[in-house]
């Protein structure tokens, strides 16, 4: 499978490059090239060389090199296809595949994608309406873990009303794409429900920055499970394989060659207010082989910040075989007994900093 040749040949000529590469780096002119400190590894003197007129960059400390498909590629770690398609969205370029199913294949993965970020944006809006008293509890609970409206707008946090078909009701979608999209099922009676209610939804993304999934937290006074997913069965989304917060974390652990892997969502925002922005969180399963391959492509380091008593300990037993099947050192961080990373990042940052690099190498 592949695009059509002409198709890849106009994304390249038309993409810019200098447009792409400062949203990762700054760039200052220099006589007839652009250059900056390189956002594939740690330097302080500028070697990162741009070339707008032929769209190609180079470094002279790690020789990292290509155009602007190949940035993309190696930045977000994307396969070829993907990259020539994130490119031809950014420039509003329609892109033909060389076989039609497969074009239909990821025309219905955007048309779900697109679903779900107008859910993101549904439940957003309803936490942060100070006229909607139905969102208030969630609304003072937050606030209470330290999630001001900041927090709220930078992660998208939202919330899902204690009603039945709210969500479906704004969608107006088939029941095969509300079933397919993970936002809803059909009742007995063929009715249409939605999946998540009267619950705090934290959006989960995918590594390329795509919503693709929910993860949605009960109010300490209300029955059921703390926590309740989005299902397997939505066609986007795999638990196994999805890592929370990895869109945001990729471009520090390019620059650092290391990922700070947490079991929750508010974890993963603790580390970002303590200014660890390499954090991730494995979404309401244990780490798994799968969630290893991927951080692999990102990073050769991994500090697991589990708490001291919990389930994601279980993990360290299968570590040495994972550090020697994907070439990853692993780092345990010690944390105090009781406290969860998004805790003590939220009381005291400097000491959550001071642990996660502190982090022994596992085997230690």
């Amino acid at each position: 499978m592949g695009i059509v040749d002409d198709d890849i040949r106009r994304v390249r000529e038309e993409s810019d490059i200098i447009k792409l590469i400062t949203q990762h780096t700054q760039l200052k002119k220099v006589g007839r090239s652009w250059k900056g400190l390189c956002p594939f590894h740690n330097e302080k003197t500028p070697s990162f060389t741009v070339n707008q007129e032929n769209g190609r960059y180079y470094c002279f400390g790690c020789q990292a090199n290509g155009d602007s498909i190949e940035f993309l590629r190696e930045i977000d770690s994307l396969d070829f296809v993907a990259a020539v398609e994130m490119l031809a969205a950014q420039n509003g370029i329609p892109i033909r595949y060389t076989d039609k199913q497969e074009g239909k294949s990821r025309n219905r993965r955007k048309e779900l994608v697109e679903l779900v970020a107008e859910a993101v944006q549904f439940y957003h809006e309803k936490l942060i309406d100070m006229s909607n008293s139905d969102a208030r509890p969630a609304r003072e609970y937050l606030k209470q873990r330290g999630f001001g409206g900041d927090i709220a707008e930078k992660f998208s946090i939202g919330w899902a009303p204690d009603s039945w078909d709210s969500l479906c009701k704004h969608l107006s979608v088939s029941n095969k794409d509300l079933v397919a999209s993970g936002l809803g099922g059909i009742n007995k009676n063929g009715g249409q429900y939605d999946f998540f209610r009267n619950r705090i939804l934290f959006p989960i993304f995918s590594e390329q920055g795509d919503p693709i999934a929910f993860g949605g937290r009960k109010l300490p006074e209300e029955e059921g499970p703390k926590y309740k997913n989005t299902s397997d069965g939505a066609e986007i989304y795999s638990k196994s394989q999805t890592l929370y917060g990895l869109n945001w974390a990729k471009e520090e652990a390019a620059r650092t060659d290391e990922l700070v892997v947490c079991e929750g969502y508010t974890d993963v925002i603790g580390c970002h207010e303590a200014g660890v922005l390499r954090g991730v969180a494995t979404c309401g399963t244990a780490l798994t082989k799968e969630h290893v391959r991927k951080m692999s492509r990102f990073a050769k380091k991994v500090i697991l910040a589990f708490d001291a008593d919990s389930a994601g300990q279980s993990a360290a037993e299968k570590v040495y075989e994972w550090e020697s099947e994907f070439d990853v050192l692993f780092k345990v961080a010690d944390l105090p007994d009781g406290q969860d990373p998004g805790d003590l990042a939220f009381s005291d940052s400097d000491e959550f900093v001071r642990i996660v690099e502190s982090a022994k190498p596992h085997m230690q």
